[in-house]
């Protein structure tokens, strides 16, 4: 995989309900998502420019609106002001966020309600939410850590199909931020504690290069400080 180059890009700002945990919330982009998601265009040329690389003419995207949409704003962008020709969104649920499986879209007091009631089930840690190792026990859902594995495995896949040319390839993965944090972890590229003390901007790229061994180094953009640490937030 020599010379091929990655960002790793957490959609546009989008509306949510109050207190609710779900990632797989249905809504789009509010409006300053959209100018998120535009001015996306410019970080990715910037980059393209200054590495001297082409960007794939695929953009891999999370099935959640709010990522299609800033992938959409994107490429219309990008083809307005860059190349004229059209790019291929491909849309996949192994880019999506954390599912809390049969509990999706209801509020944390709910969940945390249907978790008292069934005697099948342990109250959940205080932490749950942030807790990168606990699942909720209903079916479809998956841990913070899964879902990065999950996400992790995604990339790669796509990467070595990508054969190294030159100029070299900048390939653009568009989604979540927890799960891309844990992804990263898996990759290598954070260590455990890192996931906690980082997020990411909307549509704000952070970039990677990945060598023959499968190395990744990060090469451009950067991760967001969190000031609170006590949960993840989509």
């Amino acid at each position: 995989m020599s010379g091929v180059y990655l960002a790793l890009v957490r959609h546009g700002d989008y509306r949510q309900l109050a207190g609710t945990p779900s990632a797989f919330q249905p809504f789009p982009l509010i409006r300053e998502g959209e100018r998120q998601a535009k001015e996306l265009q410019e970080k990715i040329s910037e980059f393209c420019q200054s590495h001297e690389v082409r960007l794939y003419r695929k953009v891999y995207s999370s099935v959640l609106l709010r990522a299609w949409q800033t992938a959409q704003i994107f490429c219309r962008e990008w083809e307005k002001q860059v190349t004229g020709d059209a790019f291929e969104i491909v849309e996949t649920s192994a880019l999506a966020e954390r599912c809390v499986g049969s509990l999706a879209n209801l509020s944390q007091s709910q969940i945390e309600e249907v978790l008292r009631d069934d005697p099948r089930f342990e109250t959940p840690p205080a932490d749950w939410k942030s807790n990168s190792h606990y699942r909720l026990p209903y079916p479809g859902a998956e841990s913070l850590l899964e879902a990065g594995k999950r996400v992790a495995d995604f990339i790669n896949a796509q990467l070595a199909d990508i054969a190294a040319s030159s100029p070299p390839t900048l390939v653009l993965f568009i989604g979540h931020g927890a799960a891309f944090r844990h992804a990263a972890y898996h990759l290598g590229v954070l260590e455990f504690d890192e996931i906690a003390q980082l997020s990411m901007y909307h549509a704000f790229p952070v970039f990677f290069r990945v060598d023959n061994d499968g190395r990744w180094q990060q090469v451009g953009g950067r991760w967001k400080e969190r000031k609170k640490q006590t949960e993840y937030t989509d």
